[in-house]
């Protein structure tokens, strides 16, 4: 089992970077963030960390092809692992409808799908072969050439997945994995899987040499109570992206979703989180201490995961974001070495 650390890029840098310092040290397997305008620029924070890190991989996940073009997430990707001797990936989607509604943009016009399977096949090319002709519905290109070369042999390139089945099904004929946000139960990973496997069949894969990857939103802690807390007052902003049948797969009736996706869009923050029950809230998080955190994970093992994407919760993170405070939540750093060291273990 990999266990990877998915940032949110808002901290003062040089935190990022220590912390990032910190989950090479310790062994995880990769530092993701999103590829948004909302957040600083990962690439940029990526090659800083590039130095200082030898082991852990980095990159986005997610960058979305329909703000950012492909032929330069193959750029930058490239770029990226050269920097860090072999250790850049790239994870894909179409992006966030939230962001892409303040560019005046209709999610569900854009052709999803069908528009990051073509950016995979855009960027595949590019990394592998360093030029591209292609005619596509989205993209075009006649002989576009780019002298940004990886150097590892080959470049992961996945895709990220929320709704299903379609997406699960492409990620795993086309590309090298997919990382499924926002799911919790062992019922929605199987549902993942099931159609993945579909996928890779019809690729000739092996759908266990994929990466199946689980990106969640956690909270750890000794007290348990703070670390669902903190994860709760999380959870209506990341669930309010969460289709209705994701949410069912989850056990989450659409409808009590209703009243805090009401005062999001309203822009009352506080009142979101208080209609967040701590039911909703410890459904749609993996949060408590590190042994409560265990358990719920190994839930999710059981469907056929091999790969954890801890969204790591701390009370910066609310504070920025939801203008909540928190006491007592523990750092990011401690909770990476909780993870490390009371957590990790538990799947060797």
């Amino acid at each position: 089992m990999k266990f990877s650390y998915v940032m949110l890029p808002d901290y003062p840098l040089q935190e990022s970077l220590a912390s990032i310092r910190l989950a090479d040290e310790l062994g995880f397997h990769a530092v993701y963030a999103a590829d948004e305008t909302w957040h600083k620029d990962l690439w940029l924070l990526f090659a800083a960390a590039a130095a200082s890190t030898s082991n852990i991989r980095l990159g986005p996940s997610v960058s979305g092809v329909v703000l950012r073009e492909p032929s330069l997430v193959a750029q930058a990707t490239a770029t990226l692992d050269e920097l860090t001797d072999g250790r850049a990936e790239v994870v894909l989607s179409s992006g966030n409808f939230g962001l892409l509604a303040q560019y005046k943009m209709d999610w569900a016009k854009q052709k999803p799908l069908s528009r990051v399977k073509e950016g995979v096949h855009v960027i595949r090319t590019l990394l592998d072969e360093g030029a591209i002709t292609f005619d596509g519905e989205f993209f075009q290109y006649e002989g576009l050439f780019t002298f940004a070369r990886p150097v590892a042999e080959r470049v992961p390139v996945k895709m990220g997945s929320m709704r299903g089945p379609k997406s699960f099904q492409v990620a795993a004929e086309f590309s090298d994995g997919c990382h499924h946000a926002l799911s919790y139960t062992k019922g929605a990973y199987e549902y993942m899987v099931e159609h993945m496997t579909i996928g890779a069949e019809r690729a000739g894969k092996d759908v266990n040499d994929l990466d199946i990857g689980a990106w969640v939103v956690f909270a750890t802690g000794e007290d348990s109570a703070v670390a669902k807390d903190a994860a709760r007052s999380m959870v209506g902003l990341y669930a309010s992206a969460m289709p209705h049948e994701q949410l069912v797969r989850n056990g989450i009736d659409p409808a009590d979703m209703a009243p805090i996706i009401e005062k999001l869009g309203a822009g009352d923050l506080a009142g979101s989180i208080d209609a967040t029950t701590p039911e909703i809230g410890e459904t749609l998080s993996i949060a408590g201490t590190p042994e409560e955190c265990v358990a719920k994970l190994k839930e999710i093992e059981a469907a056929g995961v091999n790969h954890m994407i801890l969204a790591v919760t701390d009370a910066t993170l609310v504070k920025t974001f939801m203008g909540r405070e928190i006491d007592g939540v523990a750092d990011v750093d401690t909770q990476l070495r909780l993870i490390a060291e009371r957590i990790m273990p538990a799947f060797a």
